[in-house]
């Protein structure tokens, strides 16, 4: 059995390299490549911890993907990371299982961080520059690096983190990126000056207010993955013009948007699927004055892309093998 190492694996220029199969991952779901089974959670509330257990196929593939992925979420007072876990990627024609890939969470942050870059530069205003962070712990730094990456124009960031401290971090971690990145702990300051505002906390109780939020902004939600979490006010979400899922049913039952569907404030003919507008079936963003809100949950095409890409560059899968994204 081949065990890839985190350590090989963040030698790999995944933000690059994974970008074409992530977008893929997404249309997948819309044009019924995916199979998808529900997700696996398991709450871990004591050591306010979860576990995610996610996998699934695209048709064509070579593999399918199992993944488990943890968050704990007092690590990083310990000195240790958030979030940890590993895929196994186990032939589609066999049932051998063909590496696993030991990456502790890494893998899951970059298809996430590439998957939040995809959604926002694909709904946002065309003259958005300003970019707004909220949260101040791994996801922010590779929603920053992602979005740099993918975006074609001159981006200029704010990071909110709870102390300057955390947010200072931030910008000391990025610095090698030579943008133009400031820290703040002024978060209704961060979201009136945004033009795009990505949130990515754990958070339980609502963090952005509706009155916030002008005229054309887009936001990208990551942190909501689970039941209990949420961080946009609910009269935000009903407010919106347009709203954007990853996977409805994982939405509306545990993420961001779950909080006004039980409220009754929206319903599911109001979610838009990314993967429809990134192929074209459905429209995006409609005028300069949307705002939007794109609800992502994290769906296993993510992780089957990212673990694909991983082989095909290791030269473990044929390079004639797969889906071409």
């Amino acid at each position: 059995m081949i065990v890839i190492d985190r350590e090989r694996l963040a030698e790999l220029p995944l933000l690059t390299l994974a970008a074409p199969a992530i977008r893929d991952a997404y249309i997948a779901v819309t044009d019924g490549r995916a199979n998808l089974p529900p997700v696996g959670y398991l709450p871990l509330p004591g050591r306010n911890a979860d576990c995610h257990i996610k996998y699934g196929y695209i048709e064509g593939d070579p593999i399918f993907v199992v993944k488990i992925a943890s968050g704990f979420y007092d690590n990083p007072a310990k000195g240790l990371p958030s979030s940890t876990g590993m895929m196994v990627a186990v032939s589609a024609e066999t049932g051998d299982v063909v590496a696993v890939l030991d990456d502790k969470g890494l893998l899951t942050d970059l298809r996430t961080g590439l998957g939040g870059a995809i959604a926002t530069t694909a709904l946002w205003r065309k003259d958005a520059c300003s970019i707004g962070i909220v949260g101040a712990g791994t996801q922010a730094r590779i929603q920053i690096r992602a979005l740099a990456s993918l975006s074609n124009r001159p981006l200029r960031f704010t990071v909110w983190g709870r102390s300057m401290e955390r947010a200072n971090a931030v910008l000391a971690d990025l610095a090698d990126l030579g943008l133009p990145i400031a820290a703040t702990t002024d978060l209704e300051a961060l979201c009136r000056q945004s033009d795009a505002i990505v949130t990515t906390t754990p958070s339980k109780k609502p963090l952005i207010r509706s009155a916030w939020i002008g005229p054309g902004t887009h936001i990208t939600a990551m942190g909501a993955d689970a039941p209990g979490k949420q961080e946009l006010e609910t009269a935000l979400v009903a407010r919106a013009d347009r709203l954007f899922v990853d996977l409805a049913e994982q939405c509306l039952d545990h993420g961001e948007f779950s909080a006004a569907a039980r409220a009754v404030v929206i319903q599911e003919e109001r979610c838009v699927a990314l993967g429809a507008v990134l192929s074209g079936a459905a429209e995006g963003r409609r005028s300069d004055n949307d705002i939007t809100i794109a609800d992502l949950t994290g769906i296993a095409t993510q992780d089957i892309a990212i673990a694909r890409t991983v082989l095909d560059e290791l030269g473990l899968l044929g390079r004639s093998q797969g889906t071409t994204a």
